[in-house]
């Protein structure tokens, strides 16, 4: 072994010590360990930076956008209470989520049919009250799981495929790699559904501030539009759509008050005063397709920077608002803006809500441009509180960001265009269609998961041009070669585990399968199951977040540490190896 190949070890081991001790943030520690790598010379200078423009890192960040899209839309709200009203066990949730992740992976790239269903597991989870890491991680391992049934389901098999052209001169077809990836795709469902408890339940670190200031009590106006499906239907079933999150605390109907009993059936024009926290309110307005607030869209958008949105705020003391209510004021004719919401501590206010004398400690939920906006903060002594997403009174787009996800989906699944540029366009298009307000688009990118992605690629890549993985592949070869067939196979399958965290899956691919393939003849054996056993070790890494990019999407979004992924992938891994060994032992005999 070389100097540089040591060096190359020891500082990818020490990277991994440090990721699993947890004591740093990880982009911190990846950015250090690039640091060392170009210090100690198994990183050129001049490529230091090359994991900026990885395609990896492009396919994550753009899959973060174009998921927070499909989420902003509300159509996956909508969807759930159609067709999935009564689904609240956790363990229920997650088999729709796992099995509906893992099918789709066998035709579509795993990471779209990720993002796909992302927004659900955050809507299963709010209903379930649990946290979405009960869910992503689960699913994530499902996406991988699912992409070994076919050969376009992951780039492995793809890659595995033009190798066994190569050596053999016949390629493995579409449905060759079925029998063995749907029995792990089955074996691998069932073991999540039953081990999902090793995963902890942690707070995304992205909503931890906002958790801070939650607040469930708004008392918000809407009215019964004509067109509402609403109408002719119990109060109810309009509440319902707020999964718990919202009340109904008076109903006015051309003058009379009515009380908000759960069978009073709702007619055109009956306004709605809300008591919950926006979220809640947010379902119910936009799934029942209500009116909130009277509908005046305000007006400004001509200008560079006044996009429409919502803040909330807090009546400061002495401020002007003291005492005055929206319509004595003239909100929306003096200022052009809206009052979507108030909450006052310890009180519930049942009147309309143009009429509520404002009081200081009051906090609002204000709509217009922002500028207008911050003029009016000043000019009357309110407070913005910590900035969040408030989708109170916003207009949706809901097909559209269907279309676009399917758009760029369809085209690499036919080789159009490749995976990067079509998730790249699909969240250009997300700014462009206004599904997410340009002041949101890098909000919904995980600065710090794709700072590390980068920051490991050329770390990771050292392995390889310091001759690191031919000195892995010469111990190989000496450790399996007195080893019995079953024996064989899993030191490859293991070895193909093992490495695909440091390079890319089709990477490890590329280096793995002629050394399978050669391993094999030596040995006197077929080198079709030593060369699948490579696909499914580089399309099965379940032990970090780095070694594939739907690990990497999740991690995020569920607030994962380095640690979480071997609590429950290392126990999948081993299932895996368990049954992957007979499987492919049964279905692609060794002579």
């Amino acid at each position: 072994m070389t100097a540089e190949q040591s060096l190359a070890f020891l500082v990818i081991g020490a990277m991994m010590v440090f990721f699993i001790w947890g004591r740093f943030r990880y982009d911190v520690i990846a950015c250090s360990a690039l640091m060392l790598a170009v210090a100690v010379g198994i990183v050129p200078y001049d490529h230091a930076f090359d994991g900026f423009s990885d395609d990896i890192v492009i396919i994550v960040g753009s899959a973060l956008i174009v998921s927070a899209g499909v989420a902003r839309s509300g159509i996956v709200d909508a969807a759930i209470q159609r067709f999935l009203p009564n689904i609240s066990s956790v363990r229920a949730q997650l088999a729709l989520l796992v099995i509906t992740v893992t099918v789709l992976s066998a035709f579509i790239k795993n990471i779209g049919a990720l993002a796909i269903m992302l927004p659900v597991a955050f809507q299963f989870a709010r209903r379930s009250n649990v946290q979405p890491s009960v869910f992503l991680m689960p699913m994530a391992f499902g996406s991988l799981i699912g992409g070994l049934m076919t050969q376009v389901g992951t780039s492995p098999n793809i890659v595995v495929s033009r190798v066994r052209q190569e050596l053999t001169g016949e390629s493995f077809t579409m449905f060759d790699f079925t029998p063995v990836g749907a029995t792990l795709a089955l074996v691998g469902c069932i073991f999540l559904l039953f081990a999902y408890k090793l995963v902890p339940q942690r707070s995304s670190s992205q909503v931890s501030v906002h958790s801070a200031i939650e607040i469930t009590d708004y008392t918000s106006e809407a009215v019964v539009a004509a067109g509402s499906p609403a109408i002719g239907k119990a109060l109810s079933n309009l509440v319902k759509l707020g999964d718990g999150g919202a009340v109904v605390i008076a109903i006015f109907r051309r003058g009379l008050h009515l009380a908000p009993l759960p069978d009073v059936t709702l007619e055109a024009e009956d306004i709605l005063i809300f008591e919950g926290g926006p979220g809640a309110l947010d379902r119910i307005v936009s799934q029942g397709k209500l009116k909130i607030a009277g509908d005046r869209a305000p007006h400004g958008r001509e200008k560079a920077g006044d996009e429409i949105e919502a803040i909330e705020a807090v009546v400061g003391s002495g401020s002007p608002l003291e005492g005055m209510s929206a319509q004595r004021l003239a909100l929306f004719n003096t200022h052009n803006i809206n009052l979507l919401a108030v909450s006052r501590q310890g009180e519930r206010l049942k009147q309309r809500l143009g009429s509520i004398r404002l009081r200081a400690g009051d906090i609002i939920v204000l709509q217009g441009a922002r500028r207008e906006l911050t003029l009016f903060l000043q000019e009357f002594g309110c407070l913005p509180l910590a900035q969040r997403e408030i989708l109170l009174g916003t207009t949706r787009k809901a097909p559209l960001p269907l279309l676009v996800l399917a758009a760029a989906m369809g085209s690499t699944a036919v080789g159009l265009v490749p995976v990067p540029i079509a998730f790249f366009a699909a969240a250009l298009a997300m700014v462009v269609f206004r599904i997410i307000p340009l002041r949101d688009f890098y909000r919904s990118v995980d600065g710090p998961i794709l700072v590390m992605l980068a920051a490991l690629i050329p770390v990771s890549d050292s392995l390889r041009t310091t001759g690191g993985t031919d000195v892995i592949a010469a111990w190989l070869g000496t450790v399996a070669a007195g080893l019995p067939p079953a024996g064989a196979l899993t030191i490859i399958l293991l070895a193909a585990m093992a490495v695909t965290p440091f390079l890319n899956n089709a990477a490890t691919v590329l280096v793995m399968a002629p050394i399978a393939a050669s391993f094999a003849g030596a040995l006197g054996y077929k080198p079709e199951a030593f060369l699948m056993a490579v696909a499914i070790g580089a399309g099965c890494d379940f032990l970090t977040p780095i070694g594939h990019q739907c690990n990497t999407l999740v991690m995020g979004p569920g607030g994962y540490k380095f640690s979480d992924y071997p609590r429950l992938g290392l126990p999948l891994s081993v299932v895996i190896v368990i049954v992957s060994i007979p499987t492919l032992m049964l279905v692609w005999p060794l002579r």
